[in-house]
């Protein structure tokens, strides 16, 4: 009888893994869910859904958005780890939710962030302007800038997206960097659009902010970009310096997107994912949707190149968060 049981569970293990080799070898065979941790329209969004029509059509399953925004990310993040490992559950996510607030909010997390989380994919990341306000404000280059805050100390503001977030540390970093300069942050709920309305207004008088969102901008000389974050010059800005050419070289953020798994998903389904990410990439129609955006195409080409990518972003961010003292909101 016991030698009739052991055979029966041996062969249901025979016959489960054969079913799980099955179902990893037909991946996907039903649609997709790709969790964005914002609302629909920002760059995160974008990136997602365009890259989600492409696999779409190279796969043939949908790859469909669902838009989870609050909590520094968390939300999202956690509904990705504790899904189904899978493969069906899936996230798209950038520099602040995956590499600072896993730092800033580690005690909130109610998961292992680095081993119940694993990058897939590195994807794209999105050049930053260093921005000035042209209402009632004189500096048009960043010497001219931190000569006129240095004259003017207390008297500047500069805007964020939210306190802690990336751009509120670039500013806080370049203010350090450029003399310990006395500016005031002004953060604004309402995201990139509350800081340039901010900034037409002359409320506020600098910025970091992404080329996507203020690009329009910048062309109707209603905001001055004063520096780029960016490997190199843009085509269509091409008097506009990098911050490596106005000396400060280690300021500035390319906000990365990035897909992501819950790290028990097995590894042929990773591995398919990679693949068919890296084919997705290359599509003409993925390319010209992102150059059109000013998104870097700078996609990782396997697990591990994508963990060792995410390890040294963390270790990057660590390092900022400790030498800029920022406190976060609860």
């Amino acid at each position: 009888m016991k030698l009739l049981v052991k055979m029966l569970i041996a062969a249901l293990a025979v016959a489960t893994g054969a079913s799980q080799a099955s179902a990893e070898e037909k991946y996907p065979d039903r649609p997709v869910k790709v969790i964005v941790p914002y609302a629909p329209g920002g760059a995160t969004d974008i990136v997602a859904r365009v890259l989600g029509e492409e696999l779409r059509r190279l796969l043939g399953q949908s790859f469909f958005v669902e838009n989870k925004p609050g909590a520094y990310g968390i939300i999202a993040i956690e509904e990705m780890a504790r899904a189904r490992h899978d493969g069906y559950t899936l996230m798209l996510g950038n520099v602040s939710t995956n590499a600072i607030t896993p730092i800033l909010y580690a005690d909130k997390f109610t998961i292992n962030y680095r081993k119940d989380v694993v990058p897939v994919a590195r994807l794209v990341d999105i050049p930053e302007f260093l921005l000035l306000a042209t209402k009632n404000f004189a500096p048009k280059t960043v010497p001219e800038f931190i000569d006129y805050v240095r004259k003017n100390p207390g008297k500047v503001n500069y805007g964020s997206v939210g306190v802690g977030s990336y751009p509120d540390y670039d500013m806080a970093l370049f203010a350090k960097r450029a003399g310990n300069l006395a500016m005031i942050g002004v953060p604004n709920r309402a995201g990139a659009s509350g800081v340039i309305n901010d900034m037409l207004a002359g409320s506020t008088q600098a910025a970091f902010l992404n080329v996507a969102s203020t690009a329009g901008m910048v062309k109707a000389g209603q905001l001055r970009a004063a520096a780029l974050v960016n490997h190199g010059r843009l085509p269509e800005y091409p008097d506009v310096p990098t911050m490596q050419e106005v000396g400060f070289g280690d300021v500035g953020t390319l906000a990365w997107q990035a897909l992501f798994a819950p790290a028990e998903t097995p590894e042929p389904i990773l591995e398919g994912l990679v693949k068919a990410v890296g084919e997705a990439m290359q599509s003409s129609t993925v390319q010209a949707t992102f150059e059109k955006q000013n998104f870097n195409s700078v996609p990782t080409h396997s697990i591990d190149e994508a963990k060792a990518w995410l390890g040294e972003e963390m270790v990057r961010w660590k390092k900022i968060t400790d030498e800029i003292k920022i406190e976060p909101p609860n």
